[in-house]
């Protein structure tokens, strides 16, 4: 089964700052690469240029935000950095969205698609692996990278296809969710 990814658009800042605080402080080390406190990961996200960079997120039938990508551009280069929630990993998330932050580079004329990252940090290093990603491991630390394809026809219609379907995705979890909430009300009409 497809995961379907969005590219997320500002709109989004309320699900992503409930999402960086949902993670743990392992979790926290190991996508930041150090231990941060919430107002540091909520400045992170204030700075996030939506209008230069790419996020992308994964939403869960209840509408939660449980895996994000920001991939931030410089020169030719799409840095990625991936956090997924606790009991949604394993799933493919994480590969899916390194895959859409990918193609998104590959579609913007990026030639590389760079991962920096604790050496411990089994899930990226496991993914990086997967997509044929260079590793280099020095002092703790991890640099993964892979060069892109030049995009074509069916590489930008792919990812437009993909944005629909995630967006369609989106819209169906959206109505199940407010057909539950009328259910739930119809239920207990005294609540």
């Amino acid at each position: 089964m497809t995961v379907p990814v969005q590219r997320l658009a500002v709109s989004a800042l309320p699900a992503l700052r409930e999402h960086f605080l949902a993670l743990g402080p392992d979790d926290v080390r190991l996508r930041f690469g150090s231990h941060m406190r919430a107002e540091a990961i909520l400045a992170y996200v204030e700075r996030i240029d939506f209008e230069h960079d790419a996020v992308f997120g994964v939403y869960d039938d209840a509408l939660k935000l449980v895996g994000v990508a920001h991939a931030a551009f410089a020169d030719e280069v799409a840095e990625l950095g991936v956090s997924v929630l606790e009991g949604h990993r394993g799933k493919g998330i994480g590969s899916a969205l390194v895959a859409r932050a990918g193609a998104h580079a590959r579609n913007r004329f990026y030639d590389r698609l760079f991962i920096h990252c604790l050496a411990e940090n089994a899930a990226m290093m496991h993914i990086a692996r997967k997509i044929g990603m260079r590793i280099c491991v020095d002092a703790g630390e991890a640099d993964a990278f892979v060069h892109l394809p030049p995009a074509d026809a069916a590489s930008v219609a792919g990812e437009f296809v993909d944005q629909q379907l995630a967006l369609f995705d989106y819209a169906l979890k959206a109505r199940v969710a407010a057909m539950r909430r009328v259910a739930s009300s119809v239920a207990s009409p005294g609540a």
